[in-house]
């Protein structure tokens, strides 16, 4: 593979050129911007990145189903939900390798937690020590939470970061949980941005070996980490800046790194 190291001038030219709302479809991001209420959005976002594996097109459809559900307030709705209502609401509900039993479970779940602590951010933030160089801990602590409420084991819904997974949804669920920017909407402000871990999917992979930021062949957790403090390096108070426009770069076929670094990527949406 040949490489192509790239420093922080060049990053902030792909971000200055694609970190831009226009450029979000098709991502499940852009149902989060349907709600102006930091509770509906912060659920929204639990379920779009939750189902934010496979075809794009499955997955921004399963999204709208899934949100349909709960109406125009999720928060409002999940606040006087029964599981066994839940249950019942999506019964008929599949996402590939995901169930309607197992969304109904995670969203009785995502509604606990808010009950209980105001907001899924105010959970999250508390869970996090003062000596987490990152938020895997805190990640860890959450899922096991979450999982606990859910009364089961192993969900397709929520993987577990404790074994070494990248846990790219999970990650991606934080980044536009707590990042706020044109792009990502934020929310949870107790929750430092430079604790942050890079949502490493294969597109973010390939471009990460091919910049030079890692030269691991696995996207684990491990990878995912050294691609983070290689960010980490030009943007030390927001190392996640960079990964929607870099993820761009992978995702879309009418931009390249040449033609961003030229100027030339205007009118590409």
């Amino acid at each position: 593979m040949a490489v192509k190291v790239v420093g922080r001038e060049e990053l902030e030219s792909i971000y200055g050129a694609l970190n831009r709302r226009e450029y979000v479809h098709p991502d499940p991001l852009e149902f989060l911007y349907r709600y102006d209420d930091p509770l509906d959005r912060e659920v929204a976002g639990m379920v779009a990145a939750s189902l934010a594996y496979g075809r794009v097109r499955q997955i921004l459809a399963s999204v709208e189903k899934a949100l349909g559900v709960l109406g125009a307030s999720p928060a409002g709705f999940l606040a006087d939900a029964t599981p066994e209502r839940l249950d019942d609401l999506y019964s008929g509900f599949k996402h590939r390798f995901t169930t309607g039993d197992e969304l109904a479970r995670l969203l009785a779940s995502v509604g606990a937690v808010q009950r209980s602590h105001g907001s899924l951010g105010a959970g999250f933030a508390d869970l996090i020590g003062p000596r987490d160089e990152t938020v895997v801990p805190a990640l860890e602590r959450f899922a096991g939470t979450l999982r606990g409420d859910m009364w089961c084991g192993n969900s397709s819904v929520l993987p577990a970061p404790e074994k070494g997974s990248a846990c790219k949804r999970l990650h991606l669920f934080l980044r536009w949980m707590v990042r706020q920017d044109e792009v990502d909407p934020g929310g949870w402000a107790d929750v430092p941005a430079s604790k942050l871990v890079v949502p490493l999917d294969t597109h973010m992979h390939r471009i990460s070996r091919a910049l030079g930021f890692t030269a691991r062949a696995q996207a684990d957790l491990r990878t995912a980490l050294e691609i983070t403090r290689a960010f980490h390096e030009f943007a030390p108070d927001d190392p996640v800046k960079y990964d929607f426009a870099l993820t761009r770069l992978g995702i879309r076929d009418d931009v390249t790194l040449e033609s961003v670094l030229s100027g030339a990527v205007t009118g590409l949406a």
